[in-house]
């Protein structure tokens, strides 16, 4: 989680909402990505799906089975999708995301039946880290 919050802070020095995310493969990173939606104009520029994509390259396979997902702020539904149809095993976050969280919000009830595939979920790690970078970012905007 700490190269996660690492990499939040990366994305804040862009401008973008610090978000940071990594997939690890059998002890190994092989994806990292920040928030990018405002520097790329693409919506779908997330942390999670940046890393995804990485690691989905490096691997030469959309199917990471096994993998663990660390992100300091909790995925929202399209990101959690992504990494329910990349197969990742376990998915990892700081804070939670009220306004856009995928479990916060109350989506993850509403389709936790529609995909086969089960993702372990640990909610929490470097929860007060990732809270007040993300406090201090938005505290900055205002």
């Amino acid at each position: 989680m700490d190269l996660a919050l690492t990499l939040a802070r990366e994305g804040e020095r862009r401008g973008e909402v610090p978000v940071g995310a990594l997939v690890e493969m059998d002890g190994v990173i092989i994806g990292t990505g920040t928030n990018c939606p405002v520097g790329t104009s693409d919506p779908t520029a997330h942390a999670e799906i940046i890393a995804l994509r990485e690691a989905g390259g490096k691997t030469k396979n959309y199917r990471l089975t096994g993998a663990v997902l660390y992100v300091s702020l909790e995925p929202c539904l399209m990101c959690f999708a992504a990494a329910v149809h990349a197969r990742v095993a376990k998915i990892v976050y700081g804070t939670g995301d009220p306004k856009g969280g995928v479990f916060s919000t109350g989506s993850f009830e509403r389709i936790s039946g529609v995909f086969n595939h089960k993702i372990e979920i640990e909610s929490g790690v470097g929860e007060n880290e990732s809270s007040e970078i993300l406090k201090d970012f938005f505290r900055s905007r205002r």
